[in-house]
């Protein structure tokens, strides 16, 4: 059978792609974007063609077409597929159809998510073999193992497409403006996932809205307080990591060094960790793979040039901006931070405008670049623009691909570049005349 991936440069569509092409599928691609992303890499390691031109490539009857939910019914190539009668299902339409196939982990979460889940997938995969779909631009399958872990986004309610052993839920935060209508619409969505969990559902305790699911499964809360059943205890934040204690159900688990940073990391790696209880590893075990945990994919990337450290993360929403910035003031207590953040919809920039601005106006400065808009149109948000953000804070300018140069005059600092969308362009700029300046070559 082969696979005919549209819009295959996309995280979630990438992860699929390596997946099947480790269950032994043929796999094609195609993307409008040109340009490289950072998932292509991996893509051209498994020779996994990518078409850039509609009509291309030939489609045949024997082809099955998977979609990315950034690609519209308009489309010139998806248009050819509906002409030719093809076999074609959206990207969560097919995870959907996958994880029937497995012991499901769906991981759900307005932040946390593919942190969570690509945790998971490395203990699992050192222990006992493990499948995994994640958002970062990973994916993996083990033809031995039963077990999926599946990063479960919220987004038009596509996680409801799965069927789940067990629901993690990191967290319940307003997002995705332009979709769900208030915090009780976000919140029926949640509670629907949840509930369709086989085995049990284990939340964050310390967030706002995990306590107000009403489900039918057992439900478990983790987190640092001792109203929880998953507990970290004697908890340590340090400049080369976090370490703590875990309880489960008021009996001792055992000692877990992460090397990550900031509470939202340890609430991740309490996430994951309850997952590994309840599916009976051992906590020795469990530990030494966590302590090799390198990170996801974008989440707080680090590149060392000179006295400065240049972090690449994938924080687009208020509170993800506000623990990457957070995470940097731990590790770094003696740089200068520094904030280059790319939003990405209006309609977030809308909804979200002073909280974005909390969140920045903890960095010593913040850039704040043009506001991506790949499925909203500019005159629908009048007045929405990057000085939304910026005129609400006191240290702060605007910045793009031309002016570079702002950014070089920082020494000893840590630069934070942060955008679920193209703000690599201006990272990679940036470090090439840094380097230039410092006479690296």
């Amino acid at each position: 059978m082969k696979y005919y991936l549209i819009g295959i440069k996309g995280a979630g569509m990438s992860s699929l792609a390596l997946f099947l092409d480790d269950l032994g599928y043929e796999v094609i691609g195609y993307d409008d974007a040109k340009e490289h992303r950072f998932t292509e890499d991996s893509l051209k390691e498994r020779n996994i063609e990518i078409y850039t031109d509609p009509n291309q490539f030939e489609l045949t009857n024997d082809i099955v077409v998977v979609r990315s939910p950034a690609i519209r019914d308009n489309h010139p190539e998806l248009q050819r597929v509906f002409n030719l009668g093809l076999k074609n299902y959206q990207y969560q339409e097919m995870l959907g159809k996958l994880s029937t196939k497995f012991d499901t982990i769906g991981v759900a979460g307005c932040h946390g998510k593919t942190t969570t889940s690509s945790m998971l997938g490395h203990i699992f995969s050192n222990i006992s073999g493990c499948n995994y779909i994640i958002g970062d631009g990973h994916g993996h399958a083990d033809k031995e193992s039963k077990r999926l872990v599946l990063e479960s986004c919220e987004y038009r309610r596509h996680f409801l497409n799965y069927d789940i052993k067990y629901a993690i839920i990191t967290n319940i935060e307003m997002d995705h403006t332009d979709y769900y209508k208030n915090m009780q619409d976000m919140l029926d969505a949640y509670q629907s996932f949840a509930n369709n969990a086989s085995k049990m559902v284990i939340a964050c305790g310390s967030d706002s809205y995990t306590r107000y699911l009403e489900v039918d499964k057992p439900i478990f809360y983790y987190g640092i307080d001792d109203d929880n059943d998953i507990v970290a205890k004697d908890v340590e934040y340090r400049s080369d990591g976090t370490s703590f204690d875990v309880f489960i159900e008021d009996n001792y688990y055992g000692h877990f060094d992460v090397p990550l940073f900031g509470k939202h990391m340890l609430l991740n790696a309490l996430a994951a960790i309850a997952i590994c209880y309840y599916e009976r590893l051992d906590a020795k075990e469990v530990a030494k793979h966590l302590k090799t945990f390198k990170g996801a994919s974008r989440r707080f990337k680090e590149t060392i040039i000179g006295n400065n450290v240049i972090v690449d993360d994938y924080a687009h929403h208020p509170t993800e901006v506000k623990v990457t910035i957070k995470a940097a003031k731990q590790k770094y207590p003696d740089k200068k931070i520094i904030a280059v953040f790319k939003p990405h919809t209006y309609s977030r920039v809308k909804e979200f405008q002073d909280d974005f601005a909390d969140s920045l106006k903890i960095a010593d400065y913040a850039y704040v670049m043009d506001i991506n808009h790949d499925r909203e149109l500019p005159e629908e948000y009048p007045g929405i623009t990057p000085y939304t953000i910026i005129d609400k804070l006191k240290n702060a300018d605007y910045i793009n691909e031309e002016q570079v140069d702002k950014l070089l005059k920082y020494d000893n600092s840590v630069i934070l570049f942060m955008s679920s969308k193209e703000i690599y362009i201006l990272e990679e700029l940036y470090i090439k005349r840094l380097k230039e300046k410092l006479n690296i070559v």
